[in-house]
């Protein structure tokens, strides 16, 4: 067990399960991918062979603006592919749950289309699912080739996230992770529209072990998580599994009333005591404006949590799919339960 990382393993492995012959799904969201698509699928149908003859490689296509269609629907004659083509961009966290809500396996494989995610851990997440555990997942061990302030941002967020909450997410696990039919079945489950897919991850629970990994540079392209799209996913984060905000500004317009009433008696105090004085006009400008902003801020962190319940109640579903050509050897085949 060499490979376990110390921080997230559970301190002694589960009894091993009577798992039954292995059927993998391997999930690949694709998102302009066209540089990358063919040889990675390529290389990922030899590692998953080498593990079974039984798999299916399901390409989730979200809304690529380049030539991933092009790329993918050349896979199909030679492959073990199932292609779902999305109606439009919808998010990866939406293409990963399409890619679960079809997988068949009894087994599911997350991983990512850019060589980023190393193929020579299979077998690692392969063993340890032979020993019991329900999700193998996979640990960024080293940060330092990404810029200070992502690194800081990162460590920010995972510490709101998880302050005051029950459910843990473990920092620097993304979505590279092998999964039992069990946790995916638990997965399809949740009927929420915005999927924050770490947090859920955790919050079905069941035995997980991590394994550390170095992310491997890009083998082509250029990835689509900009700034703007990582603060969204961080703020969807926070606003899905932690109402910390809420509290924070309940602090602070706590501590602000504080601070009013106690200027307040120091003016009444000084009032009975100097008489009136009528000095302190920016003082009581700047306090205005002071409260306002404070006001301004908690409506919208209060508006941010309104406008996410508005967004459920509506039940629209995470994602349509425009496209399903099926050339997977386990179409029709049951989910088998490990």
């Amino acid at each position: 067990m060499s490979h376990m990382h110390a921080d997230y393993a559970p301190a002694a492995p589960p009894a091993p399960l009577p798992r039954p012959g292995l059927t993998l799904s391997c999930v690949v969201p694709a998102y302009n991918e066209e540089a990358n698509l063919a040889a990675f699928v390529q290389a990922l149908a030899q590692a998953a062979g080498a593990l079974t003859p039984h798999f299916e490689i399901l390409i989730v296509n979200d809304g690529s603006r380049d030539g991933t269609h092009e790329v993918a629907m050349g896979l199909l004659a030679d492959l073990p592919v199932r292609y779902l083509a999305l109606s439009r961009n919808f998010g990866k966290e939406s293409a990963l749950s399409a890619g679960i809500d079809h997988a068949r396996g009894n087994a599911v494989l997350l991983i990512d289309a850019d060589f980023q995610h190393p193929l020579e851990m299979l077998p690692a997440m392969h063993e340890l699912w032979l020993l019991g555990y329900d999700m193998v997942y996979g640990v960024i061990a080293d940060r330092t080739a990404e810029s200070g302030a992502k690194r800081l941002g990162t460590s920010l967020f995972y510490r709101l996230l998880n302050s005051g909450n029950r459910v843990k997410v473990p920092p620097h696990a993304g979505d590279f992770r092998w999964m039992d039919r069990r946790v995916a079945d638990a997965l399809k489950a949740l009927p929420e529209h915005h999927r924050f897919m770490k947090g859920l991850y955790a919050w079905v629970g069941f035995k997980t072990a991590a394994l550390p990994f170095v992310p491997q540079d890009r083998a082509g392209g250029a990835s689509s998580f900009n700034l703007r799209r990582l603060g969204s996913l961080a703020l969807l984060g926070l606003t899905s599994f932690t109402t910390m905000p809420l509290r924070v500004w309940s602090v602070v317009g706590s501590l602000v009333a504080a601070g009013a009433l106690a200027y307040g008696a120091w003016i009444t105090l000084e009032t009975l005591l100097f008489g009136a004085d009528l000095d302190g006009w920016p003082t009581l400008a700047a306090g205005i404006m002071l409260f306002s902003g404070v006001q301004l801020m908690s409506i919208g962190v209060l508006g941010e949590y309104i406008g996410r319940i508005y967004d459920e109640v509506k039940r629209r579903p995470s994602y349509l799919v425009a496209r399903d050509d099926d050339h997977s050897p386990l179409q029709g085949a049951p989910h088998e339960r490990g």
